[in-house]
């Protein structure tokens, strides 16, 4: 993203190297200091993970759980919207991560009976840039979050064609799993990759 300027002083050009990537600032008239402007990088984010089996307790007890399939932590932030969940939704449900007769992978979640557990993870937006304690301050709070996350539950099961496992939004959840591969990805909806 390259920056603006405003106010240029007497047609003169302010020195190279004063925007830096991916920020952009904005330069007052009467002064050449500048402050940063807020840029929307918000984005839903997931952690997918294949697993020979996966569960998530709360209080010792067991509230979700597959056999085999996908682990997905999922992560909201105050920006989102519907069209990042259904997005993401179809990404998971179509990813193409588990081995064929000939161990390649060619199918997905859905090829091979698995099943998908759903945990929500706030800390995926964790911002560590300053200091050593992660600042949260990206994530949604609940009264945005809830609904992004059961909508993102809603169209995952309608691309599944069945139901979905999950844990218990904003509880304090143990979550158990055998990692396969190991496979790990992570997919953030705002860089659609």
């Amino acid at each position: 993203m390259y920056g603006v300027w405003v106010g240029r002083k007497a047609g003169v050009p302010p020195a190279r190297g004063a925007v830096k990537e991916p920020e952009m600032y904005f330069f007052a008239r009467e002064s050449w200091q500048c402050e940063q402007a807020s840029t929307s990088s918000a984005s839903m984010r997931a952690l997918i993970q294949r697993s020979q089996n996966a569960s998530v307790s709360i209080a010792g007890e067991v509230v979700g759980s597959i056999t085999h399939g996908l682990v997905v932590l999922l992560g909201v932030e105050h920006e989102d919207t519907t069209e990042d969940a259904e997005w993401l939704a179809g990404k998971i449900a179509q990813m193409r991560i588990f081995g064929d007769a000939e161990g390649k992978m060619n199918l997905c979640v859905k090829d091979v009976n698995g099943g998908v557990l759903v945990v929500s993870q706030f800390t995926l937006h964790a911002s560590t840039k300053k200091g050593n304690r992660p600042s949260f301050i990206r994530a949604a709070r609940p009264d945005h979050a809830v609904p992004m996350y059961e909508h993102f539950m809603a169209a995952l099961e309608k691309e599944l064609s069945s139901p979905v496992q999950r844990g218990v939004f904003g509880a304090d959840m143990q979550v158990a799993l055998t990692n396969d591969g190991p496979v790990t990805i992570w997919m953030d909806s705002r860089a659609r990759e």
